[in-house]
C-alpha cells in the first residue's frame, strides 16, 4: 500500500513539475521582462550607479498644464517659460487656442499665461533687461498635396505710377487677361510708387520702373480646372482711372500643390516680473522659423523664416531696438535656411555652423562660415565631409566661450530624408586656418539632439531620432556627456522619455537639466499609427550632484559691470577651482544660440571667506543681460547658481 501511494505521489509531483515548467515556458518572456525591469530599476537607483551616470526623473505635470511645448526659456526668476502656441495642432489653431505655461522647478508649481498670438515656430531671445523677445509665428498651417482644394500661389503686384503708392485690401480679385480665371488675395498688399530712372551723366529722365510687392491668392472656386500652368497678366478688379492700367498682377503657376506654412509680422516682449506678453512694433517681414541673435549693443538681429507667402525670406535681415521697440532693415542681405544656428563671436562677427531646421533651397546659404556683419562678407569654413547631413543637427559653443570652439552634433539629409549622421564635428575658430575635424561619434545617426552646457565645462548630449520626425519607436533613449577639456565622451544614464522634433533641453540654476517636447509623425516603426506629442517633462541630475558635498555662494551683488570685480562670500573659497557665468537658454527646433559659459578670473579674499570674480570687458563675449554664476570645487561639483546681471 505504501509503495502504491508513493508511486501515485511521484506521478502527481512529476505532472505538477511538467505543468509548472510548461507555464514557465509560456510566460517566460513576461517573467523575464518583469525581472529585467525590476533589475533595471534596482540598478539605476543604486548610489554607486548615480554617482557614475546620474539619474533621470519624470516630472509630475498636472493634467491641466500639459501642453505641446515647442519653445522654452529659462527666466532670471529661476522659472521656465514653456510656449506651445497652437502646439502643431490645427484644431487649436482654428480655435485660436494658444497656450503658454510658467513652471517653477523649485516649488514644482505651474500656471498658464495668456498667449496673444500663435507663437508656434516663433523666434525668441533674452534682452539685456531680462525680458524675452518673441518675433514671428504661424499665420497659416501647411496644406499637403491632396488637401488643397483651391488653386493658389504667388501674385506679383506691379505699380507703374511714379506719383503715388497703391494699397489693395484683402479680398481683391485678380482676373487673367487670357485665361479669364479669377483669384482672390488673402491679405492687404501695398506697393510703392514706381521708380523714375534718370541718366546718371546728364540727369535726363529715361523711364519709369514699376515697383512690385507679393501677395498670396487663391481661386474663387474649388477644382483642378482653376489651376494655371503658365505666366499670365491679371487685371485688378475694382480700380478706376489711371490705376486700371498702372496697377496689375503677374503670376506663374497657380496650382493645387502643397502649400507651406506662412509667417506673421507680430512681435512681443515677455516680462518675467509680470509674466505677461506685451505687443511691440511688428517686423517688416513676416517670419516663421526665424532665428534671433544678439548684437553687441543689445539690439537683436532677425534672420530667415518663411514669410506671409510661405517662401523663405530672401536674405532680408532686420534689427530690433529695445529702446524704441521698433524694427529696421539691417541693410545686410544674406539668405539662410530656416532656424539657422548663428552665434555672436567675441570679435563682433558671427559664426554660422551650418545647422538649421530645414526650409530653404538645398544650394543656398547652407555652407558654414564666418559672417562679417559690418561688411556683409562671408568666409566659408572647410572640413565637413558630410556637409549634406547638417539639417536638424545641433550646435553648441563649447565651454569656456573664450576658447571659441564649437561642436556640431548629428543631423540628417535635407527635407524628409531618411539619412542621418552619427558624427560630432569640432572647430576651433582661434586656429590659424579654422576647419572642422571629427570628434567622438554617437552610437547611431541622430537628428534633433539636445545639447546643454553644464557648469563643470562638460556638455550633456541626449535625445534625438534616427529618422526625419521618426516614429517614437525610433527615438534614441541614450545620453552622453562630452568633456570639453579632454575631448572625451562617455555614456551616462538613459532617459525614460524619447525626444525628437520640437524638443529641447535647458540647464537649471541648481545644475540639473530639464528636457521637454517630442513630436513624432508616427508611433510605430511600420508607420501605421499616428504619433502622440510628448507632453512629459524629465529632469536629469548629473553625477556631480551625487557627491558628498557641494560648494555654495552665500552672498554677493546682483549686478556686476563689464570689467568690474565683485566679491561673493563662501566658506568653500579654499577649494573653489572655477567660476563661470552661464547665459540662460532659450531653445527651440535644435537651436539655442544664447547658451554660453564664460570663464571668470577670480581669487580668494584676504580673509579667506570669499572670492573676488572679474567680468570680462568684452561685450561681444559677454552680452549684457542676466547670467547664472556657478563655482565648482576641486572635485568638479558646482554650486547652486546665483543670478547676476551684467548691465
Amino acid at each position: 500500500m505504501e509503495g502504491s501511494a508513493g508511486r501515485r505521489r511521484a506521478r502527481r509531483l512529476l505532472v505538477g513539475t511538467v505543468v509548472v515548467l510548461a507555464l514557465a515556458g509560456l510566460n517566460g518572456p513576461w517573467l523575464y521582462r518583469v525581472g529585467s525591469e525590476k533589475y533595471h530599476h534596482y540598478e539605476i537607483n543604486r548610489p554607486e550607479y548615480k554617482a557614475e551616470n546620474g539619474h533621470w526623473d519624470v516630472v509630475d505635470v498636472p493634467e491641466a498644464f500639459r501642453q505641446n511645448t515647442i519653445h522654452a526659456a529659462l527666466l532670471h526668476t529661476g522659472k521656465i517659460l514653456l510656449v506651445a502656441g497652437s502646439g502643431n495642432n490645427l484644431d487649436n489653431f482654428d480655435a485660436k487656442n494658444f497656450r503658454s505655461v510658467v513652471w517653477d522647478p523649485v516649488e514644482n508649481t505651474f500656471h498658464e499665461v495668456r498667449t496673444p498670438a500663435d507663437l508656434f515656430c516663433t523666434g525668441h531671445i533674452h534682452l539685456a533687461d531680462g525680458k524675452l523677445l518673441f518675433a514671428g509665428g504661424t499665420k497659416r498651417y501647411e496644406k499637403l498635396k491632396g488637401d488643397v482644394t483651391k488653386a493658389g500661389g504667388l501674385m506679383i503686384v506691379h505699380n507703374e505710377d511714379p506719383d503715388k503708392a497703391v494699397t489693395l485690401p484683402g479680398g481683391t480679385r485678380f482676373t487673367g487677361k487670357e485665361n479669364h480665371k479669377t483669384f482672390v488675395s488673402k491679405d492687404p498688399v501695398s506697393v510703392k510708387p514706381a521708380k523714375k530712372i534718370f541718366d546718371k551723366r546728364t540727369g535726363k529722365f529715361l523711364r519709369t520702373e514699376a515697383s512690385v510687392n507679393r501677395v498670396y491668392v487663391e481661386a474663387q472656386k474649388r477644382g483642378r480646372q482653376y489651376e494655371t500652368g503658365a505666366q499670365e497678366n491679371y487685371r485688378v478688379q475694382g480700380l478706376t482711372g489711371s490705376d486700371t492700367h498702372n496697377v496689375y498682377g503677374i503670376a506663374n503657376k497657380l496650382g493645387l500643390d502643397k502649400k507651406d506654412f506662412q509667417g506673421i509680422h507680430d512681435a512681443y516682449e515677455f516680462d518675467p516680473a509680470t509674466e505677461k506678453f506685451t505687443k511691440v512694433a511688428p517686423m517688416n517681414e513676416a517670419r516663421w522659423y526665424p532665428t534671433l541673435t544678439r548684437l553687441s549693443d543689445g539690439r537683436v538681429l532677425a534672420l530667415s523664416g518663411l514669410d506671409d507667402i510661405g517662401q523663405v525670406v530672401p536674405g532680408k535681415s532686420e534689427v530690433y531696438d529695445p529702446k524704441t521697440r521698433t524694427w529696421t532693415y539691417s541693410g545686410k542681405v544674406r539668405q539662410f535656411p530656416t532656424y539657422p544656428a548663428v552665434f555672436q563671436l567675441p570679435d563682433g562677427t558671427f559664426f554660422y555652423s551650418g545647422s538649421n531646421a530645414g526650409y530653404g533651397p538645398s544650394d543656398v546659404g547652407r555652407a558654414p562660415g564666418i559672417w562679417q556683419f559690418a561688411t556683409n562678407k562671408f568666409t566659408k569654413l572647410p572640413g565637413l565631409d558630410d556637409a549634406n547631413l547638417m539639417e536638424t543637427s545641433g550646435t553648441v559653443m563649447l565651454p569656456p566661450a573664450q576658447d571659441e570652439k564649437f561642436m556640431v552634433v548629428g543631423g540628417g539629409g535635407i527635407g524628409e530624408s531618411t539619412k542621418s549622421s552619427k558624427k560630432t564635428r569640432i572647430i576651433d575658430l582661434t586656429a590659424d586656418s579654422p576647419h572642422f575635424t571629427d570628434g567622438p561619434q554617437l552610437a547611431e545617426g541622430t537628428r534633433y539632439p539636445e545639447l546643454s552646457i553644464l557648469p563643470d565645462d562638460t556638455v550633456l548630449i541626449t535625445g534625438g531620432s534616427r529618422d526625419y520626425r521618426g516614429p517614437s519607436a525610433e527615438n534614441i533613449l541614450q545620453a552622453r556627456i562630452y568633456d570639453a577639456k579632454t575631448g572625451e565622451m562617455h555614456r551616462v544614464a538613459d532617459p525614460e522619455v524619447g525626444r525628437n522634433y520640437h524638443s529641447g533641453s535647458i540647464l537649471l540654476p541648481d545644475g540639473r537639466v530639464i528636457t521637454f517636447g517630442g513630436d513624432s509623425l508616427f508611433a510605430d516603426k511600420a508607420k501605421t499609427e499616428p504619433g502622440v506629442f510628448e507632453q512629459r517633462l524629465e529632469i536629469y541630475t548629473p553625477p556631480y550632484l551625487y557627491r558628498d558635498s557641494r560648494p555654495s555662494l552665500t552672498s554677493g551683488p546682483a549686478t556686476v559691470k563689464h570689467g568690474a570685480t565683485a566679491t561673493f562670500r563662501t566658506k568653500y573659497a579654499s577649494v573653489i577651482k572655477t567660476a563661470r557665468l552661464i547665459h540662460p537658454s532659450s531653445t527651440t527646433h535644435v537651436t539655442d544660440v544664447e547658451q554660453r559659459s564664460i570663464a571668470l578670473d577670480f581669487k580668494k579674499t584676504k580673509d579667506g571667506d570669499g572670492i573676488q570674480v572679474t567680468v570680462p570687458k568684452n561685450r561681444d563675449l559677454v552680452p549684457s543681460g542676466w547670467y547664472m554664476l556657478f563655482v565648482t570645487d576641486d572635485q568638479g561639483t558646482p554650486s547652486v547658481a546665483r543670478w547676476v546681471r551684467v548691465p
